[in-house]
């Protein structure tokens, strides 16, 4: 009987305690949810993560689009920042969709929503197009409606069946987005059915510029066939596409997310280092002020130099003739130019914008 008592006072210590500390949420992020007309009236639920300043900002953000967000969200959030703080994305709204409802079952529904054809094993899947059509009528517009973001610019990321949904969209979906991150794709789903797609694909004529990456863990029983689909892929030389295929050293499955998105997302997002000549260079040299802050900018071996001092400078890279950037950080100088001379520039770092005027 005292060990019984013992025992229920430990249980209420422990559920009194429990009681004590808040669910923990993932700062910077918001949930919504949208029932779908299109699936069957399907609950989603979207994981939504806005940058820094967007309450306060008038422009309009990428966006990317995480299938498996019950997984996968809280990585992606993570690696935005470190690759946002490293200067290698610009900043963007994360939009992760998972399957809300009561008591759902990711992966019963996955297999529904990402597989393009019905394999009888699993008799619920085929219905990719169905979730397709639910993105591009139901759940763009209400971003659209709902958040800044930037309608030509898409991004759609997603592992294993994910990745899958990935290439098959990019294959016959391409309009909806302009850059692709998959992680392990199921290229061997359906007796290879990809390569089906993949022809339609080869045959279209792209308007767009898409940028694709695509991996595979070193160690997967499925790296042989991955690693003949993307050479088969390479082989095609798409026109306005950039494809880049990696094997992931000492990775399995579910290892490869971490780093294809990471990669992915700088590859999606990669700048341009244009090659401006000497003479070119001249127009952007010399000294800029904003109050008290004064930089000079010089053209040394024909690549720009910002100097804050003597000892303290740093390259400036091209990715347009009025975008420089800087790699150790998010740095990005946008100069502006009247009558064919540079009157000065906006410098914008981590959501702030501060105005130089150049005074010689």
């Amino acid at each position: 009987m005292k060990k019984m008592i013992v025992t229920l006072f430990v249980l209420h210590c422990f559920a009194v305690n429990a009681q004590q500390y808040p669910r923990v949420d993932i700062p910077g992020s918001e949930v919504r949810t949208i029932t779908s007309n299109i699936v069957a009236g399907q609950q989603y639920e979207l994981h939504i993560l806005l940058p820094g300043g967007y309450a306060n900002s008038t422009k309009k953000y990428p966006v990317v689009y995480l299938m498996d967000s019950q997984w996968d969200f809280p990585v992606v959030k993570s690696i935005y920042g470190q690759q946002y703080f490293d200067g290698f994305i610009p900043e963007l709204i994360v939009v992760g969709v998972t399957w809300g409802g009561v008591k759902p079952n990711p992966d019963s529904l996955r297999a529904r929503d990402y597989t393009p054809t019905n394999e009888a094993r699993l008799p619920q899947s085929g219905a990719a197009d169905k979730f397709l059509d639910f993105m591009k009528k139901e759940l763009f517009p209400f971003m659209n409606t709902n958040y800044k973001v930037d309608e030509s610019n898409r991004t759609l990321m997603g592992c294993s069946l994910g990745g899958l949904f990935t290439l098959y969209t990019l294959f016959t979906h391409t309009d909806m987005f302009t850059g692709y991150a998959a992680a392990s794709p199921a290229v061997g789903w359906d007796n290879e059915v990809l390569y089906k797609y993949e022809k339609i694909f080869t045959a279209k004529k792209q308007e767009k510029q898409l940028r694709v990456y695509m991996t595979v863990g070193d160690v997967e029983r499925s790296r042989p066939v991955f690693e003949k689909f993307a050479a088969a892929m390479q082989a095609q030389h798409y026109s306005n596409v950039s494809l880049r295929s990696k094997v992931l050293e000492n990775t399995g499955h579910s290892g490869t997310k971490s780093e294809t998105y990471s990669r992915g997302l700088q590859y999606v997002f990669e700048k341009n280092r244009l090659k401006f000549s000497n003479e070119e260079l001249k127009k952007y040299t010399g000294t800029y002020q904003a109050g008290d802050n004064t930089i000079e900018i010089r053209n040394e071996n024909d690549q720009l130099v910002w100097y804050n001092a003597a000892d303290n400078k740093f390259a400036l890279f091209a990715n347009t003739s009025q975008h420089f950037y800087a790699t150790h950080e998010f740095f990005n100088v946008y100069f502006k130019e009247t009558d064919g001379k540079i009157t000065g520039f906006d410098l914008a770092k981590y959501g702030s914008t501060q105005s130089f005027t150049k005074t010689k």
